[in-house]
């Protein structure tokens, strides 16, 4: 049986790791290449770093803290925000990435995430989707939740997963910085039955958050959280080893 993730999140602004509740009101919190220092030390499985107003503001990603972090640490690091073209794929892999996510980019421009799979394999192009409930069905939005898409989200990342992507991240608005639970409603609707990984995100506020995705949802592979990280309210080895007791396997 495949062993389940354990991913902290690191939402970069203006140089610092950020973080608020469900999109907004976010505030810096550490250094991103410290942070990864020592979330690779203390049994992290893989890193996520978004740029997190990247794709609002139009611009490309930070190269100069990914390159610091990727020099840094040996596990293997995700990277997304302003991910348009197949030159910001290039360019972030070249940096050290292991795999690029892509959200807002791939909305805009139905073709890149087959041309990125084709071109650097679907083991590297990660479909990231932003997900809120509205109007009665799970919708896809836009550059940092800013803007709905019109796309229903079960059918956007089935059409993203048939294009080539080979892992699936879904943030769930609903629940992100609310720390009540991962969004096993959402998961299960839009994500089961999938033949690529999934990673669960938003919700996460203690150790039993964790215990129930993995037992509920057991094809989820991976849980994915920021703040309870960042602010020391769960340890990952702890919760590695809890989960591990409750009978989900792990990689401690």
């Amino acid at each position: 049986m495949l062993r389940k993730r354990i991913i902290p999140c690191l939402d970069v602004r203006d140089g610092k790791v950020t973080k608020g509740i469900n999109f907004l009101g976010n505030k810096d919190i550490a250094d991103p290449v410290e942070l990864a220092e020592f979330y690779s030390s203390c049994g992290a499985d893989e890193l996520v770093f978004y740029d997190i107003t990247a794709s609002a503001e139009g611009r490309g990603i930070f190269t100069d803290i990914l390159k610091k972090a990727a020099s840094s640490v040996f596990i293997p690091l995700t990277v997304g925000g302003g991910i348009r073209t197949l030159e910001d794929f290039d360019r972030v892999l070249k940096c050290g990435a292991d795999k690029v996510s892509v959200n807002s980019g791939a909305v805009a421009d139905k073709t890149l995430i087959r041309k990125a799979a084709e071109r650097y394999g679907s083991q590297c192009v990660v479909i990231s989707a932003d997900v809120k409930r509205s109007g009665g069905k799970f919708v896809v939005t836009a550059r940092g939740g800013r803007d709905e898409t019109g796309l229903e989200a079960k059918e956007w990342i089935r059409y993203c997963v048939s294009e080539g992507a080979g892992e699936v991240v879904l943030n769930s608005m609903d629940t992100d910085g609310v720390k009540g639970g991962f969004d096993i409603e959402m998961l299960k609707y839009v994500c089961e039955g999938l033949p690529v990984p999934v990673i669960a995100s938003g919700g996460a506020g203690k150790t039993e958050d964790f215990i129930e995705l993995f037992h509920e949802l057991p094809w989820v592979d991976a849980g994915l959280a920021a703040s309870v990280f960042h602010y020391k309210e769960i340890e990952i080895n702890k919760l590695k080893e809890a989960l591990s007791d409750s009978g989900v396997p792990m990689r401690i």
